[in-house]
């Protein structure tokens, strides 16, 4: 059909057809696509650098009419007698492409979605923003949308286009800010990004998708559309096992691991989620813990982080392998009734000009004044939880990495830095809220709301807050005044402890209170107890190098504080390399120093905290007082002159009972009398001081109760106490 130019043009403006060209179009589909003019059908495609293009009758092939050259810089225009549907056959320098318009498709995202994205409720952007895989009109292809509600204009670039964001400008669904575009025939494994011309007609850095699902491997920066293929998992079991609830009932001993650094092979090439599958969920089997805890895995700029500065909440780092890949091993974990949880970082997010910062031209994640929007300690960005958009961002990255991926818990980072506006600020450094306070009011109503939320889909799942003050009801139903989270990081008994620990033992007796303290406040909350990556690095030494004394000292110290910590009320937590008595610190480049193991006294620090975790795992008196106060007594908490702690743990209805004793000096107390709850025969059923674990050999096997009081009770033991030792005896 022969057109004048003039009418393959018609409607559209001087003024428009440049912004088109020059790509600050706001709404290229006014004007590509097809459109109906004076009884005939006029598409307009624009594509720089192509050297000539075909309308082609999408069912039979037939080409309808070569395409006209409307504008020199690469807008091309052709007119059909009717609507049909068409598809484009473009020839480039280098071959042919044959493909749908992609302006030939409409609206794609619901009212409903733009609604939801809106109010900050919508749970599931990674199925509604990001890269989807998807059909339209029985189109294959990809579904872009992304949230920039002042930007100008927003395009999709990536290898498909030559990263030209000239060529692929989106459409904005105004209601909600959020611009949207079906590419055709686009398949996961794309690279993508977004380029956002700003309020003021500058072109930022092209940004990677917030929500995408897979990215790049550091130090490339751009997203990967990833497969909309559901795993096939084999957890159905697993998952509808035990409740939430029970769970917690039960014994909780946490492996914590950066996946990176738990194992290297030759060449210092960290293990991908296959091989980890294959040796650290066995070796997690075999050491009795219940649980892996990974250190940040969404994708993060800076591995020197240790994935602490995320900038893909949606997105498994591309590190280790695949998203595909981490379900594996998800799935792997728990066929061998091993739960997974995950660090999770809501509070802040790094700087870098391809992700968050400014990401629309404007402060749009982040608060705009810096009083309120910049971490100081950590440079970096902290996001806005008064926009109901990032708090549903926020939210909805936890649920996906809960459903998507089955994870059974979140550990949520730094929230006391969310809780207080002068969280490490000095006075006139903060702005107070609305009534003059330190409390941040948003944070605790995006706390309330997260974890009624995940509670309410992921019933499985718990939610654990590292907190470091005491901010009353952490782990308080939010219906009760509380944030709501399951469990609460002991950050004072971790500090507490390992300063006792680390004192000379002549002068452990003027501290004493510092062991016994950690109990005024026990069942304030519902606790864990770590013993964190953070305790092993920036000079703070290992666990093995903080203890006073010789070497044999050492490992009996560090033998006696581990069990210590397990007959003590709360769940626990262990980094990796505690259980070896890793030598040196914690280096996130190195592989832990599995070479340890070939000495015995290593090895028997090994050995004492698999028998740990399996004396903690099949008697319930060492679990039930974790969170209820009828579960615990101490049994001596004022031998201050000769360092001894005595714990005594209850189950349910006092059904068992167990006595925790420590004596934290290198002096062996024999005749050391204790008194207990009933009369009859206690077993020893551990001593740190046993042979295998590299100890000395006293032990005291089976012990009778005499009718001797002491500690306010009728009956007690006479035992013998070994030098830096804790020894559990269980009662009749």
């Amino acid at each position: 059909m022969n057109v004048e130019r003039s009418e393959l043009l018609a409607g559209i403006g001087h003024d428009a057809l440049w912004a088109l060209i020059e790509g600050r179009h706001g709404d290229p589909f006014s004007i590509l696509g097809p459109h109906e003019s004076g009884g005939m059908t006029i598409v307009r495609v624009y594509l720089p650098g192509a050297e000539g293009v075909d309308l082609i009758e999408a069912a039979s092939g037939r080409v309808v009419t070569p395409f006209s050259i409307a504008h020199p810089s690469g807008l091309f225009a052709a007119a059909m007698g009717s609507r049909m549907p068409y598809r484009l056959r473009i020839t480039w320098p280098d071959g042919e492409q044959i493909t749908e318009d992609p302006y030939s498709f409409g609206l794609l995202l619901g009212e409903l979605d733009l609604h939801l994205i809106s109010e900050g409720t919508h749970y599931s952007l990674s199925r509604t923003l990001g890269a989807v895989e998807m059909s339209v009109d029985d189109v294959a292809g990809v579904r872009f949308a992304v949230w920039a509600p002042n930007a100008r204009r927003v395009s999709v670039v990536g290898d498909f286009n030559a990263w030209d964001g000239r060529r692929n400008p989106m459409r904005l669904r105004q209601s909600a800010g959020v611009w949207e575009l079906f590419m055709p025939r686009l398949a996961p494994g794309e690279r993508y990004k977004f380029e956002i011309i700003d309020p003021h007609g500058n072109c930022l850095p092209q940004k990677a998708d917030p929500v995408a699902r897979a990215s790049e491997a550091a130090p490339s920066t751009a997203s990967i559309v990833a497969s909309s293929t559901r795993f096939r998992w084999t957890d159905d079991n697993w998952m509808k096992g035990r409740s939430r609830e029970q769970r917690l009932e039960g014994p909780i001993s946490v492996y914590e691991v950066h996946a990176g650094s738990w194992l290297r092979e030759n060449g210092g090439r960290s293990l991908d989620w296959a091989e980890l599958s294959q040796r650290l969920v066995p070796y997690v089997r075999e050491m009795g813990f219940t649980h892996i805890e990974l250190l940040p895995i969404m994708e993060h700029p800076f591995g020197g982080s240790w994935g602490y500065q995320p900038l893909g909440l949606f997105a498994p780092t591309g590190r280790y392998g695949t998203p595909e890949d981490l379900a594996y091993f998800i799935d792997r974990c728990h066929g061998a009734g091993i739960g997974v949880i995950l660090d999770w970082v809501p509070a802040h997010f790094p700087t870098d000009v391809w992700g968050l910062a400014r990401f629309d031209g404007t402060a749009l994640y982040e608060h705009e004044d810096p009083r309120e929007g910049f971490h100081r300690d950590w440079n970096t960005l902290i996001y806005n939880l008064g926009r109901n958009e990032v708090k549903g961002f926020l939210i909805a990255s936890a649920l996906e990495w809960l459903e998507r991926y089955h994870i059974d818990g979140l550990r949520v980072d730094a929230v006391a830095s969310m809780l207080y506006r002068d969280y490490s600020r000095n006075e006139g450094e903060w702005i107070p809220n609305q009534y003059g306070g330190r409390e941040n009011l948003e944070a605790v109503e995006f706390f309330k709301h997260l974890n009624s939320i995940v509670h309410e889909r992921c019933p499985h799942a718990m939610t654990i807050a590292e907190e470091s003050t005491a901010w009353p009801g952490v782990t308080k139903p939010p219906e009760e005044g509380g944030l709501g989270f399951d469990i609460k990081w002991n950050m004072g008994w971790m500090h507490d402890s390992l300063s006792y620990i680390e004192k000379d033992p002549v002068y452990r007796s003027y501290h004493h209170g510092t062991m016994t303290f950690g109990m005024i406040y026990a069942y304030s909350e519902r606790f864990i107890l770590p013993i964190s990556h953070d305790e092993v690095v920036y000079g703070k030494g290992s666990l093995l190098g903080k203890m006073p004394g010789d070497e044999w000292q050492k490992f009996a110290n560090l033998r006696s504080y581990l069990a210590f910590m397990w007959g003590h009320p709360g769940k626990k937590l262990m980094f990796m390399g505690g259980e070896i008595a890793q030598p040196g610190e914690w280096n996130h480049d190195a592989s832990i120093a599995w070479d340890v193991l070939d000495r015995p006294a290593h090895a028997g620090i090994q050995r004492l905290v698999k028998d740990l975790n399996g004396f903690y795992a099949e008697e319930p008196a060492l679990q039930f007082g974790d969170f209820h106060p009828e579960g615990f007594e101490w049994a001596a908490a004022d031998d201050a002159v000769n360092s001894v702690l005595g714990m005594l743990r209850y189950a349910e209805n006092r059904a068992s009972s167990v006595l925790a004793v420590s004596n934290f000096t290198p002096v062996p107390r024999y005749g050391y009398r204790i008194g207990v709850p009933q009369d009859g025969v206690w077993i020893e059923r551990m001593t740190t001081d046993a042979r295998e674990y590299g100890g000395s050999g006293l032990v005291n096997g089976a012990v009778s109760s005499e009718p001797v009081p002491a500690h306010g009770r009728p009956h007690s033991l006479s035992l013998t106490l070994p030098p830096l030792a804790t020894i559990f005896l269980k009662s009749p």
